[in-house]
């Protein structure tokens, strides 16, 4: 996986080079909930970021008089607020990502589309405008195609960057990410797991009618969503339909170490107050390592075994995938590119579809003219094939829509530049800082979008600001939810053929309503991805 709102990404939020790995683990042993685990340590880290800074400020005190860069000229990076030595802004930011994003956005108001941000001490230069991030990623695209080193914490979890997301831009990610491609992801092996889709498909509209009626036609349909994600790409990863037992448990583990990623923040920025001040935090980190090799390496070793398979599986393409040094993938490497791979496909891809669900239970009119489309194209009767939802304009439209209004991930994963002079709009941009784009920011652009709080798919539409909208970005950026250039995610395609095979077919199987007039609450909470804060319900 790569630039992904956390496809992803995890599109993916991050601020800094190690602030969390795009690769999810299992649940704590030593902490009951997800919520518990969110909640947990928020006082901690209060109190070390309280510690560092009076501690800086007695070190500064030390150093405001000794001579600083002599014999150097400093160069102009982007602008920003002024920090303290050791901590940057830590002290003015925080480490809760629901804390940092609204202030990103009045630091972008303040100081322009490019502007700089220091996490400890490590500098994070954001980007806003859609021409800055097409000039860096598209036309200046090997030159931002690198990543930032990960610390010892995010090695444990990407097998010392053994994964397409985390990377450095060279030989071993062109393999991973060439592999991934050719192997799953063309378009004759999507082709093969049409199967798996429809049985998904049964799935998930079996649950939902057992789930209505069980509660007077309501549903609260995200764990529905969820699921069925799981059960397709476990599919796709490991070549076999999986026991019910055994999905559970891989998905609860999942979800579980991708609420928990936000505890282990500051295990990266300080690496080695980290290990002496949250040495339970690392114990945690191992433990989830080792709950994640649990629950994938029986999979991975009883697909080895087996002689003859029905189909080709991405584990398949891994178990004989020969690296650049000549050796072979070891099995937690396995388990590390497994982990990607699920996580990549599932939580980003059903958060996109609660938002296109919660948009159209919020707006009949638009959820009336999708239907009338669809049984227009797809007939009255049986299910609504994938060649048919190619050839249904408002039903992309919707999905574009919500994409640019509610983008799994608010920022792609972070960049660097790969050499050591580099300018963007006229500033500096060092090796050792990270980029990131703000995809959220960019799908909210008034100067792009007309009236852009509004969910209107007919901007989509001939005559529309988004008709020619290059998803891509190859052309122009206007909006980027899978990122862009060179580490643009991978799973694009198969990303968008879900979102519109698994839509259309519950818009024509069921009429999504308010329950009882409840109003749908569009308000955002940061997880893993931005997700409803209240997950939607609706009547069926």
């Amino acid at each position: 996986n790569s630039d992904k709102p956390q496809y992803p990404t995890k599109v993916s939020v991050d601020f800094a080079p190690n602030l969390r790995s795009k690769v999810g683990a299992s649940s704590l042993s030593h902490h009951p909930s997800p919520e518990s685990l969110q909640a947990g340590g928020a006082n901690m880290d209060s109190w070390i970021i309280f510690f560092l800074t009076l501690f800086t400020i007695s070190v500064s005190l030390i150093l405001v008089g000794l001579p600083h860069g002599i014999g150097k000229k400093k160069k102009k990076i982007p602008p920003g607020p002024k920090g303290l030595p050791i901590i940057g802004n830590l002290h003015q930011l925080g480490l809760r990502l629901f804390e940092v994003e609204p202030i990103l956005r009045k630091l972008r108001a303040q100081y322009g589309p490019v502007f700089s941000v220091h996490f400890g001490p490590r500098t994070a230069i954001f980007v806003a405008a859609q021409d800055l991030a097409h000039q860096a990623l598209v036309q200046s695209g090997a030159t931002f195609a690198g990543r930032p080193p990960t610390a010892g914490f995010a090695r444990i979890i990407n097998s010392n960057q053994h994964n397409i997301s985390s990377a450095s831009y060279g030989p071993l990610w062109r393999l991973f990410r060439r592999n991934l491609m050719a192997e799953v992801l063309s378009p004759a092996r999507t082709k093969s797991f049409a199967e798996g889709r429809e049985w998904v498909l049964t799935l998930l509209l079996g649950r939902l009618r057992t789930e209505a009626d069980a509660n007077g036609g309501v549903v609260v349909p995200v764990r529905i969503f969820q699921h069925a994600m799981f059960c397709l790409l476990l599919v796709m990863c490991f070549g076999e339909k999986v026991e019910d037992d055994v999905v559970q448990k891989v998905e609860t583990a999942q979800r579980s170490a991708l609420l928990a990623f936000e505890r282990f923040n500051v295990l990266g920025i300080f690496p080695i107050l980290g290990k002496i001040f949250f040495r339970q935090r690392w114990r945690d980190l191992l433990e989830i390592r080792r709950k994640q090799e649990e629950a994938l390496l029986p999979l991975i070793r009883a697909r080895k075994s087996v002689d003859e398979k029905n189909r080709f599986c991405y584990v398949d393409s891994l178990l004989s995938l020969e690296l650049p040094d000549g050796r072979k993938l070891d099995e937690g490497e396995v388990v590390t590119l497994c982990n990607e791979f699920l996580n990549g496909g599932i939580d980003t891809t059903s958060t996109a579809v609660q938002w296109v669900m919660a948009n159209l239970v919020k707006d009949p009119q638009i959820q009336g003219k999708l239907h009338e489309e669809i049984r227009t194209v797809a007939g009255e009767d049986g299910e609504v094939s994938e060649e048919s939802v190619s050839r249904m304009p408002y039903l992309k439209a919707v999905i574009m829509e919500a994409l640019r209004r509610h983008p799994p991930g608010h920022l792609v994963l972070p960049h660097t530049v790969t050499e050591e002079e580099v300018t963007l709009n006229g500033y500096s941009v060092p090796k050792d800082a990270t980029i990131n784009f703000m995809v959220g920011e960019m799908g909210l652009d008034g100067k792009v979008w007309k009236h852009p709080l509004e969910f209107r798919p007919e901007r989509f539409l001939a005559g529309g600001e988004g008709e020619d909208v290059d998803i891509t970005g190859s052309r122009e950026i206007k909006m980027m939810p899978f990122g862009a250039g060179r580490r643009i995610c991978p799973g694009m395609g198969l990303a968008l053929l879900h979102l519109q095979y698994f839509v259309a077919n519950m818009v024509r199987e069921f009429e999504w309503s308010v329950p009882d007039g409840e109003p749908v609450d569009l308000t955002e909470k940061v997880e893993f991805t931005v997700v409803m804060k209240n997950p939607l319900r609706a009547k069926i």
